[in-house]
């Protein structure tokens, strides 16, 4: 096949939220199609009508936005495609390869317990197989709703080559009468998933093997409808830590949901990607690196297991590589939202500085957005409380309020502020009282920013100021006078 014919489609049912599982099945159509220069097409599936949602149609394609997946052709909804569906099956009826079922839920409902109560598996078997053209002329006339059944070949097996799991053979005789048309006019989702994959080109067919069951149903409504079948692809599930499928028990399983927790879209694609799908050992994958390498012969077979803590890995990865001034756009949200003054703060360009350089001082600890604001709090406020291990450890009564005053006086005489500076105060005074240098930073760390654990002292006060380091001084001097 030629890579100009490559069609390949993402399919969702709005009838929730875009979950994993859903993203990462339009990740590795994207990529297929983008590797091969193929065709990448969506199409929204909403003919459930008790259940497709306008608000789940906005947070699917607003989820593959944020992802960058785009689409080249689409969306197209299929209750806007209702006419091609009647056609077709219109067209099953006058073949003989489908026929009107006026058996009511009641009498279904029947058929499937005696089915079970025979320990057979529950089948449809048939019943209005044997009207005749008479019996629907009444029954029609009678106003009794229906529905229309393909009739499947009751004995042979039908075969899926597909590209991920191999040749899987089904046998016809445990399939059934399957309903294509329902009887409010719309069409069952193998019925319809078989006529716009025809009629849009698709040249492959890339989903979860969830939905390996219902392809030899779709193979012979192809045979039956005169179209060739599109190759098929099914990827392996994800499942959660405890093996069982992935579910809201195991976290937040949306794309929107992890977009608003804080995550980059390229950790996403990036961590998606390797759901089942790898290149040796290698775990960082650049989107043009994944376009590059992607193909369905790497893809697994065994069910992928979803690591929350790799996907923080990876988050981090991200934060740590992005540019400054991207950081500070994604941490304004939260940070605006712990401090308010912040955004008054980033409309001047002292004060956009000040959060640039606050936030690269500290990118390299950030896994998740949320945590900004409480990495870098001592940047935007100086009330804080001082860590009780710490205190405990470098807070040692006139011993530091002695090293913390001598410092006060170099740092207020210090004529360049900067961190080498700032170097030569520290360890001049280190080499003056004869202790260790960690003897001055420790306790000035803790007084500056209230914690035992920091980025360099010399960038924290560079980037806090003389003045606001002399008084954040002043208040740990005072707290020592008292005891604190």
């Amino acid at each position: 096949m030629s890579s100009n014919r490559i069609r390949v489609r993402f399919a969702p049912s709005p009838t929730g939220h875009l979950h994993l599982g859903g993203a990462r099945t339009a990740l590795f159509n994207w990529l297929f199609a983008r590797n091969l220069n193929g065709t990448f097409i969506l199409r929204i599936e909403d003919t459930d009508r008790t259940r497709s949602t306008q608000e789940a149609n906005r947070t699917i394609l607003e989820g593959l936005e944020w992802l960058g997946l785009y689409w080249d052709e689409g969306p197209f909804f299929q209750t806007d495609r209702l006419d091609e569906y009647r056609k077709f099956a219109d067209e099953l009826l006058k073949k003989g390869k489908a026929y009107r079922c006026f058996c009511t839920p009641e009498e279904l409902d029947k058929k499937r317990k005696m089915a079970e109560a025979r320990k057979e598996a529950p089948r449809y078997d048939g019943t209005c197989r044997k009207l005749s053209e008479n019996d629907i002329r009444d029954l029609e006339a009678s106003g009794k709703p229906s529905v229309i059944r393909f009739m499947l070949p009751p004995v042979g097996d039908t075969q899926v080559d597909d590209l991920v799991r191999g040749k899987v053979t089904f046998r016809n005789e445990l399939l059934d009468d399957f309903v294509i048309m329902k009887s409010d006019g719309f069409p069952t989702y193998n019925f319809a998933a078989v006529v716009d994959d025809s009629l849009m080109e698709i040249s492959h067919v890339i989903r979860g093997d969830d939905h390996l069951s219902n392809t030899p149903r779709q193979i012979l409504l192809y045979q039956a409808l005169g179209f060739n079948p599109p190759a098929f692809a099914h990827i392996p599930m994800i499942l959660g830590p405890d093996k069982s499928r992935l579910s809201k028990r195991h976290g937040a399983t949306s794309v929107t949901a992890y977009r608003d927790m804080g995550y980059l879209p390229e950790a996403m694609v990036n961590y998606l990607a390797r759901l089942g799908w790898g290149h040796g050992d290698q775990e960082v994958f650049s989107r043009e690196e994944l376009i590059e390498k992607f193909s369905l012969d790497s893809v697994n077979k065994s069910p992928a297991i979803f690591n929350q803590e790799k996907l923080d890995w990876l988050n981090g990865h991200y934060v740590r590589q992005a540019l400054p001034e991207r950081l500070v756009d994604l941490s304004m949200p939260y940070l605006a939202k712990a401090f308010p003054e912040v955004e008054k703060l980033e409309k001047t360009r002292e004060g956009a500085s000040y959060i640039l350089r606050a936030l690269s001082c500290l990118q390299d600890r950030i896994r998740l957005l949320p945590e900004v604001a409480e990495l870098t709090s001592y940047f935007f406020t100086d009330k804080f409380d001082y860590d009780e291990k710490a205190r405990k450890k470098h807070f040692k009564g006139k011993e530091t309020a002695d090293i913390l005053s001598k410092l006060r006086e170099r740092l207020l005489g210090l004529k360049k502020f900067n961190k080498d500076g700032l170097e030569n105060v520290f360890k001049g005074l280190a080499a003056e009282l004869n202790v260790k240098l960690g003897a001055v930073i420790h306790p000035t760390r803790l007084a500056l920013t209230g914690r035992g654990v920091s980025p360099g002292i010399y960038d924290v006060i560079d980037i806090l100021g003389k003045e606001e380091t002399l008084k954040r001084i002043d208040r740990a001097l005072a707290a020592l006078t008292a005891g604190r």
